[in-house]
């Protein structure tokens, strides 16, 4: 049986891929997602602003506001929040290189295309076999429009691309009013691979204490929807990889993944829940199930149920909004 398959321009053996997480901070923890099974990993994420941070504008940008409101220093992250410098972050690419045969993919999340290029050049120097760009910003200027934060991740991807000869994927939020036009302006930029969704990590408020604070709950399975809908309708209209990120609970969601089109299957929830060992268990699982329905092979059960292919597309579309909504039942007093 042939599980392998290729994201990025990178033959992995396997679609199951680690993505960024605390798991990838250190090479202890990079080893043991090898010896646990995955087929490459994402480490984690360096900001930009972590190699920005002694700009005096990003120094103001945190304390910003402060006097006035006094949760403000507790949410916004210091230097010292931070859990790797720059610096370390390159050793720890060059270490990682050396230390496992998977492919490493370098994680930037950036909100620019500023003065921190010449990193992502050092990121290639280093061996990373790829580099994955998370753009997450949240706009909150009334006079930022929206052609204008599209054109913020055109820029951001020909930047780069123009920096290094590595294969780029960009990592994307679900709110692009037209995401199909959008992949496809990112496909002719130059990207690579996109994976499919990056989730916002949204505040709560505390009140009893009057306080914002971050808040972050690990992905569950109902999650998978939005980008299973996603990777049906761009799989056979975009020529660029698929990854998917987000709800894989158990092999049934890497399952629906690949059925859907997407080219890799990452997760960090389950990993973190059951340890790094788990992808063994995912990948085991897809096997299985590959077995007991008669696929010889990876690419052949890849984006059978996307759009393009299965029988009634309309079950992607408004139709199944409206059949949904009709089809509920309330139940009896």
């Amino acid at each position: 049986m042939d599980l392998s398959t290729s994201y990025m321009g990178l033959t992995l053996k396997h679609p199951v891929v680690a993505s960024a997480s605390p798991l990838s901070e250190s090479l202890h923890g990079i080893r043991r997602l090898e010896d646990g099974g995955v087929a490459a990993m994402v480490l984690f994420s360096l900001f930009e602003e972590q190699i920005r941070q002694e700009n005096a504008t990003f120094s103001h940008l945190l304390t910003s506001g402060s006097e006035s409101f006094a949760e403000s220093l507790s949410y916004f992250p210091t230097a010292a929040d931070y859990h790797a410098g720059p610096d370390r972050y390159l050793d720890l690419i060059r270490r990682a290189v050396d230390a496992v045969d998977i492919p490493v993919i370098a994680s930037l999340n950036c909100v620019s295309d500023e003065g921190w290029l010449d990193y992502a050049r050092q990121i290639e120097q280093a061996g990373a076999h790829g580099l994955e760009l998370n753009i997450y910003g949240i706009e909150t200027d009334p006079a930022i429009s929206s052609s204008e934060i599209e054109q913020r991740h055109v820029d951001i991807l020909t930047a780069v691309k123009s920096a290094v000869r590595i294969p780029v994927a960009l990592k994307l939020s679900p709110f692009f009013s037209a995401m199909t036009h959008m992949a496809m302006r990112l496909e002719r930029a130059g990207a690579d691979a996109l994976v499919l969704f990056n989730r916002f990590y949204q505040p709560d408020v505390d009140i009893e204490r009057l306080e914002v604070h971050p808040a972050l709950e690990l992905s569950n399975p109902g999650e998978i929807r939005l980008p299973l809908l996603w990777i049906a309708l761009l799989h056979g209209r975009i020529g660029l990889s698929l990854g998917a990120t987000t709800g894989v609970a158990g092999a049934g969601e890497v399952v629906k993944y690949l059925l859907a089109g997407a080219d890799a299957v990452m997760t960090t929830s389950a990993l973190l829940r059951h340890g790094p060992s788990y992808a063994a268990v995912l990948v085991k699982g897809l096997e299985h199930w590959m077995e007991a329905h008669e696929f010889a092979s990876v690419a052949l059960l890849k984006g059978i149920m996307s759009h393009d292919r299965i029988a009634n597309p309309t079950a992607y579309e408004r139709a199944n909004y409206i059949k949904v909504l009709e089809s509920y039942q309330i139940p009896p007093v």
